[in-house]
């Protein structure tokens, strides 16, 4: 499934995330009725949920952010990008991710990272993490959060509902893990080392172009 690029507009919002410490929602009935129409009354409803989570969890535990969100989109299907967006690989924007219902591996652990963005986990603490799914064989991504810079991550994983530290998450090997702060590659299951600062894999850099771009774009047009 394809989204038009009048749905797109809506979602300029999104850069917020990455020019604040704490992201501020800009959602709107205008977005939500722009959804609907599109997409219908549930697709509407799952981003107004969207909206209710991180407005009822602004002031819990490091704990129960990574609990609520992880929970919230793990109830989506999964769907590779093929099937789903026609093409081989697509990161989609949390509001595409809900209102279609549907992603892949990237989908859900972007949208993870955005909404804890939103809720006030800082950016060094979260990385997506490229890893190999072992019991499936296959490429696979997952959200990784850090209490401290040495610290075993917690994973938060929709092929395993539970948060589980990554050292007891055998069935994943790590390859490399990024935000927007920059790339590293995986060792064990910790740190691992940084390799490059800035810019790094190029469908966040793509994304992020879109979301500027979002910005200067009129939703009227």
């Amino acid at each position: 499934m394809r989204v038009v690029n009048v749905v797109r507009t809506l979602f300029v919002f999104w850069v917020v995330f990455h020019l604040s410490a704490k992201a501020t929602f800009l959602f709107n009935e205008a977005l939500f009725q722009k959804v609907q129409v599109r997409f219908g009354v549930d697709a509407s409803k799952r981003v107004r949920d969207w909206q209710h989570l991180i407005a009822q969890n602004d002031d819990v535990s490091t704990a129960d952010k990574l609990y609520e969100v992880n929970q919230f989109f793990n109830r989506l299907y999964f769907v590779d990008d093929l099937t789903h967006w026609n093409k081989n690989d697509y990161w989609a924007t949390p509001v595409e991710f809900l209102a279609t219902n549907g992603g892949d591996c990237e989908d859900f652990s972007i949208a993870k990272y955005f909404s804890l963005r939103a809720l006030g986990v800082p950016t060094e603490k979260l990385r997506l993490m490229y890893v190999k799914a072992l019991r499936y064989n296959m490429a696979h991504m997952v959200l990784a959060y850090y209490e401290t810079p040495n610290a075993i991550p917690l994973v938060l994983d929709n092929l395993n509902p539970d948060i589980l530290p990554a050292n007891q998450r055998r069935d994943l090997q790590p390859v490399y893990s990024f935000n927007g702060d920059g790339l590293w590659l995986a060792k064990e299951q910790g740190q691992g080392k940084q390799v490059q600062k800035g810019g790094n894999n190029g469908l966040w850099e793509d994304l992020n172009k879109r979301m500027m771009q979002e910005l200067n774009t009129n939703e009227d047009k």
